[in-house]
């Protein structure tokens, strides 16, 4: 497999690649290290900073590849409008698709928006509807900073990272890591498949427990979505209560 030029030239890349069979990188990673903790500083004092007077925050993921023609882009723009008129503010990660539509909601409701950008060669810029914003360098940053500073999140239909996101959140509530915030899956008709395979194969096979598929909700109403980041707020969440009850 070829990766794209471009892609080499970011940071993450150099650190993690292993196509170099040369050993001077064993010297130089470690200085590298710095680097990392310089991006872990520098996003956690933006969003400190940007967050500092928000009692309730959610962290949006989806797709960047639909734009404002597409219904699951002007449906997200609704969910993070009523989320943001409840008091929400909305942390996505800053660039095109379901990611401007959330941040654009947000903004409409008057909520606080913020985006936390990485390059990518073909994909990501930052959106027009930020109003704190911060460019990571390391994808594993990026993520633990999705995770810190959110009390829920929602999940619109999207590809690799959307799902790489969504699992990342269930593995870190299922071990412990963090609390147990509401995961919510916004579109049945693109989750419900991945639902029923959950369901069939990792579930009836002793994969994962009937807590485990507890923890996801799914809904097509955006009111719906508010009411469960509500509940969970105030520590309780209807859908967690019935692993066979998903309100669609």
């Amino acid at each position: 497999m070829t990766e794209p030029s471009s892609s080499r030239e970011t940071p993450e890349f150099e650190f993690l690649d292993r196509s170099v069979q040369e050993t001077g990188f064993l010297y130089e990673d470690p200085w590298r290290v710095l680097r990392i903790q310089s991006d872990l500083v520098q996003g956690m004092e933006t969003l400190v900073r940007a967050l500092e007077k928000s009692k309730k925050v959610v962290t949006i993921f989806g797709s960047t590849r639909k734009n404002e023609d597409d219904k699951i882009y002007q449906q997200t723009r609704e969910v993070c409008r009523h989320l943001a008129v409840q008091g929400f503010d909305v942390v996505t990660g800053g660039g095109p698709g379901i990611m401007e539509a959330a941040n654009r909601g947000t903004q409409e409701g008057n909520g606080l928006s913020v985006g936390l950008n990485i390059h990518l060669p073909h994909e990501q810029k930052p959106n027009a509807y930020l109003d704190h914003s911060y460019e990571c360098k390391y994808f594993f940053v990026r993520k633990m900073m999705f995770v810190k500073y959110s009390h829920g999140f929602v999940i619109f239909p999207g590809g690799f990272g959307t799902l790489d996101e969504l699992f990342e959140a269930l593995t870190l509530i299922q071990t412990g890591r963090i609390a147990d915030f509401p995961v919510i899956l916004f579109g049945s008709d693109y989750w419900q498949p991945l639902l029923d395979w959950l369901r069939d194969f990792t579930f009836n096979r002793g994969y994962i427990d009937s807590v485990d598929i507890g923890r996801l909700g799914v809904t097509d109403d955006p009111e719906t979505v508010v009411r469960w980041l509500e509940e969970a707020y105030v520590g309780k969440c209807h859908y967690h209560e019935n692993p066979d009850s998903h309100e669609t």
